[in-house]
């Protein structure tokens, strides 16, 4: 609501108008009018005549907010109307006008960016808007709807609107579809208001999914039915085990028909359900968390900012064990001061981490890591040190500014508000970041943790897959290997009541309880402290003492599993990938860069790099954890990994359950049972080649045709014989699809290159670039040299006309940093106090 009013201010009216005209390159309006259409269709009706006419006159464009339209065929009967948020009316020619449909949306950017299904939505919603303006009889004549639709969504942390433009011709095909198929639905199905609606549907099977369903109003309606029955399959439908998978699965349920090839996790899950006992996937620990150079945080993020915190709780983890935690509460969620605190102990706690470390052997690799609950924590800590990072890039190009004598200005031309520099403490969390957002697309990075990853890792709990997304549903499973069975409905329905959650994010009831307590019953002043000081601190400190507390009992589950040997080359990894790290932070280089804003020739030298860190993550993972070793070799779709019986031992021979691995294939024992063979005794790791990681002591070895009758079974004859038995089955893997070696001692996995694009190699050092700038410009040039360049290359454009406000179509802002011009108009979502959601309306309708 605060963003929909941003949306009608007339300073931001106007920037929405102006760009989506430009966006649509129709010519430039003389003016812009705002309309208020008060959510009536007379008055909407009016308005676009108005509209249409002052465009035609004097080339004014008018944005028609709240408007009311009939829905499209229902124009002449009660239906509910289609409200759109906005619209735009614009010259067309001397005698016609475009109508263009907008929504406004308060959507979260998350890491920069929003969510490509989120956009979907809106779009959608605006080519309902669109078709039924077009099929309207009361639309101006000359006046059309245009193909194009609008969508105002926040660019910043402050809710100013941005206009995305779009094409509404698939989202127009969609919904025309959409809508022709319901109203055939409707008159096919014979139902008439004074019928009962349970007893109507009563007979018809629910297209149930626990993932999917959870915004729709008949949810939990669905799944009572579902946990009512006694049926074996609504059980598997409940679980959400997918439709292609339930007749092999059904025999695990009811025991009545044999188990045909499912996946080993999946199995695990309905086993879990069935026993009330969590099965342990045989994963060691390969994560870091818990281990000393690890900062463990927890954080409460308000439901009324996209960058808003009410409090966080920070913990480092020394060669002595855990400390004690330490809360912080901040009484302006909102601020920019209160996202400069969280840079500032969390950069405190990660410099003493990194001190720490230099005290250990050289030969222990050395690498700091954030541990957090949940994804959700994670992307809003990076999405605040983008907001920061790109406040203080903008900063050392308005301080180029001045110290030429030149204004600062924005993007748009308008004077600048200059933000005080970042300090060394806030940078380094800041630079570990948005390292971490430059490394998300390479699975064995980890500057952050997810803790919840980690321990569904080495669990498969009971109940639909869907709920193993919260941290204390794991935990308390966990309590359940060797404890008491847990009843999954009563345990789910008990986690759900919560008032507490693990992660960022807040339940309904406690976010509404912390918003009261902040803002009161009328409101909160920008510069004003909490309304109930005590009542809210001890709010967001018990939040934050759950999430800790959880947290920890996370932690504690792990240290119940042992170490993988692989443990320590994760570790190297990383640490490797942290060295390039700390020279781009100790040097200013490329620390301040998301991965949105690297170079083309950057991202284009990164894809080998991800292709290898996909293989190699595969390759580890199906090393280190039986599990996932047999779901992939139970894959069709695999040519890599195989199941292969023993059939004997003296000699060894093998029926191989895969026709792509076969005689003279090379093959390696990577899984035995529950067991993974790298965890042997008598298996060794050797960290010090640069390109690989060299596991010795596993079974490889070539097989040989016995019979060509039966081509599946071969003779196995490995360079260390394993102990099997008749009966064993075993996981075996092609040799080549890890190395092109000959030997059979050792299995070499090839380690993915550390990201070093554009960063400061091992010999740069301060004043590198000072003394040799054409040798140094791509690997240790300092922020404040790029960003000054900058500078003079966009003021050398705004004398010219070509940028904001002086160009036609307005230039967009690629970079879209977090900054303001002096004066604008802010959202502000604690101006006012707590109301009521909507009563006629679902998450799916106000998304």
């Amino acid at each position: 609501m605060t963003f929909e009013r941003l949306v009608r201010n007339e300073a931001f009216a106007s920037q929405v108008a102006t760009r989506t005209v430009g966006a649509l390159e129709l010519e430039r309006p003389a003016a812009i009018a705002t309309v208020d259409a008060h959510s009536n269709v007379d008055t909407t009706a009016a308005a676009l005549r108005d509209a249409h006419e002052r465009a035609l006159q004097d080339g004014t464009a008018t944005l028609i907010f709240q408007m009311a339209v009939p829905f499209v065929g229902f124009e002449h009967t009660r239906a509910t109307d289609v409200k759109p948020d906005f619209a735009v009316v614009a010259r067309a020619s001397a005698d016609s006008t475009w109508l263009v449909m907008g929504d406004a949306k308060d959507y979260e950017r998350v890491r920069s960016r929003i969510d490509d299904a989120r956009l979907m939505k809106g779009f959608l919603q605006v080519a309902v808007g669109a078709a039924s303006a077009r099929a309207w009889s009361q639309l101006p004549d000359g006046q059309q709807v245009h193909t194009f639709g609008v969508l105002a969504v926040p660019r910043n942390a402050f809710l100013q609107p941005e206009p995305i433009v779009e094409n509404l011709a698939d989202y127009d095909n969609e919904v025309t579809l959409r809508i022709s198929e319901r109203r055939r639905e409707a008159a096919e199905s014979g139902y008439t208001p004074e019928q009962s609606v349970v007893d109507h549907v009563r007979h018809l099977e629910a297209t149930y999914d626990p993932a999917a369903c959870t915004t729709c109003t008949l949810f939990s309606y669905c799944r009572d039915e579902l946990r009512r029955s006694s049926v074996p399959n609504d059980l598997l439908i409940e679980l959400g085990v997918p439709r292609s998978v339930r007749p092999q699965a059904l025999g695990l349920v009811d025991g009545s028909i044999p188990v045909g090839a499912i996946p080993a996790s999946i199995a695990a899950n309905i086993t879990a359900t069935l026993t009330g006992h969590a099965q342990s996937t045989g994963q060691r620990r390969v994560d870091q968390a818990g281990q000393p150079g690890t900062v463990n945080l927890v954080l409460a993020k308000s439901d009324g900012a996209a960058l808003g915190v009410h409090g966080i709780g920070i913990q480092r983890v020394t060669r002595n064990g855990r400390e004690n935690w330490e809360y912080s509460t901040f009484d302006d969620p909102h601020g920019a001061e209160t996202r400069r605190s969280i840079m500032r102990l969390l950069g405190g706690a990660l410099t003493k981490a990194m001190r720490e470390l230099r005290s250990l052997p050289e030969h222990e690799p050395q690498s700091v890591h954030l541990v957090v609950p949940d994804a959700a924590t994670a992307d809003l800590l990076v999405s605040i040190a983008d907001n920061l990072a790109g406040i203080e890039l903008s900063r050392l190009r308005w301080q180029r500014d001045l110290d030429q004598r030149r204004p600062a200005l924005t993007y748009d031309g308008e004077p600048a508000t200059l933000p005080r520099a970042i300090n060394e403490t806030e940078r380094t969390a800041i630079a570990l970041l948005l390292e971490d957002d430059r490394a998300r697309g390479f699975s064995l990075r980890t500057p952050m943790i997810d803790l919840r990853t980690v321990l569904a890792r080495h669990l498969a709990v009971g109940g639909p897959a869907t709920n193993a997304g919260r941290l204390d549903y794991l935990a308390g499973w966990s309590e359940s290997l060797a404890g008491p069975p847990l009843a999954h409905r009563d345990f789910a329905d008990t986690i759900e009541a919560s008032v507490h959650t693990p992660g960022a994010r807040l339940t309904n009831g406690m976010s509404d309880d912390i918003h009261e307590a902040l803002v009161g019953r009328r409101g909160k002043a920008p510069e004003s402290g909490a309304a109930d000081p005590e009542g809210y601190a001890a709010l967001v400190t018990s939040e934050l003492e759950y999430k800790a507390l959880t947290m920890e009992t996370a932690l504690d589950v792990l240290d119940g599993f042992q170490s993988s040997a692989l443990r320590i080359a994760y570790r190297a990894i990383e640490a490797d990938a942290q060295a390039v790290w700390r020279r781009r932070l100790s040097l200013r280089a490329s620390d301040l860069v998301r991965f949105g804003r690297t170079y083309r020739t950057w991202r284009n030298d990164l894809v080998p790099m991800l292709e290898s860190d996909a293989t190699c993550t595969t390759q580890m993972l199906i090393v280190s954890n039986p599990q996932a070793a047999a779901d992939l070799a139970g894959d069709p779709g695999t040519r890599q990994v195989a199941f292969a019986d023993v059939v004997s031992t003296v000699p060894l021979v093998l029926d191989v359950q895969s026709r792509r691995i076969a005689a003279g294939t090379r093959v390696v024992m990577i899984a035995h049972g529950d067991a993974a063979s790298v965890e042997a005794a008598s298996v060794s790791l050797d960290l010090s080649l640069a390109t690989a990681v060299k596991i010795s002591g596993l079974s490889i070895g070539p097989l040989a045709t016995i019979d060509a009758e039966t081509p599946q079974r071969v003779a196995w004859t490995p360079a260390t014989p394993p102990q099997l038995e008749v009966g064993d089955r075993i996981v075996i893997a092609d040799f080549a699809w890890f190395s092109p070696n000959k030997g059979n001692q050792h299995l070499p996995i090839s380690k993915p290159k550390a990201d070093d694009r554009s960063a400061p190699k091992p010999d740069c050092a301060e004043g590198a670039f000072a003394d040799a700038p054409h040798e140094h410009q791509w690997c240790c040039r300092p922020h404040e040299s790029r960003e000054s360049e900058f500078s003079d290359e966009l003021a050398r454009r705004r004398a010219r006309g070509e940028l904001n406000p002086q160009v036609w179509p307005p230039v967009v802002d690629a970079d879209a940093f977090e900054v303001t011009a002096v004066g604008a108009a802010q959202g502000d979502p604690f101006a006012e106090a707590r109301v009521s959601a909507p009563a006629d309306q679902t998450l799916d309708d106000l998304e």
